[in-house]
């Protein structure tokens, strides 16, 4: 990359957000009396779940699939499992930091694959203004590691490849980035993350300057 990058894209889920820990899928078994560590795998590997990233099914219609699944026997036990879900998605506080002072001086994107409504959970964390453009897997039919995602993001934000940073916490989707020419860092913590800016010319630490 020649230069300072121009734009910066984040994944969501498990680096916007903060990664939940093993303990608390452990809870979420053992009330479901389910066996440990298959929660994971009933969630996200059902066909129901990459529907619903795609925008072919909605979050209730998921819920209700995958209510079932876990063993919630009424609409009532899956409404309560899933607000109690969703209350434990807490904000990654040090990367939102770093985006707050990367803010106004690079573009800045969020490219999820995500149900309908990421803008909606970005606006009651308060972090919505801070993005130029959010790319939604359900509300855009795209999702990564689909080219057509990436290209799609660096279209809304005016800038080529060479031109961008990419973060995400996949491999498969870190690499797919890498293809296409933008250069892209697995993330792992925010040690690793705020070293990777630096590394491309960009400090997420306050600044007098800034």
């Amino acid at each position: 990359m020649k230069g300072s990058p121009k734009a910066v894209l984040f994944d969501f889920g498990r680096v916007i957000s903060a990664p939940k820990p093993a303990s608390l899928f452990e809870s979420y078994e053992r009330d479901l009396k389910l066996p440990l560590g298959c929660l994971n795998r009933i969630m996200f590997d059902d066909p129901a779940w990459e529907d619903t990233l795609l925008g072919r099914r909605s979050l209730d219609e998921y819920w209700a699939i995958i209510g079932t699944r876990l063993g919630l026997r009424d609409a009532e036990a899956v409404a309560a499992f899933r607000a109690r879900y969703d209350a434990d998605e807490r904000p990654n506080t040090p990367v939102i930091t770093m985006i707050h002072n990367l803010y106004g001086r690079v573009g800045l994107a969020i490219l999820s694959n995500a149900p309908r409504g990421l803008s909606a959970w970005l606006e009651r964390w308060g972090i919505l203004s801070l993005f130029d453009a959010v790319i939604c897997s359900a509300e855009e039919g795209v999702r990564k590691p689909w080219k057509e995602a990436y290209r799609l993001t660096l279209e809304r934000l005016r800038v080529s490849p060479r031109e961008a940073l990419f973060v995400d916490d996949t491999g498969e989707n870190v690499e797919a980035a890498e293809v296409l020419g933008i250069a892209s860092h697995l993330y792992q913590n925010p040690t690793g993350l705020r070293q990777f800016l630096q590394t491309h010319g960009l400090n997420p630490l306050p600044s007098r300057n800034f």
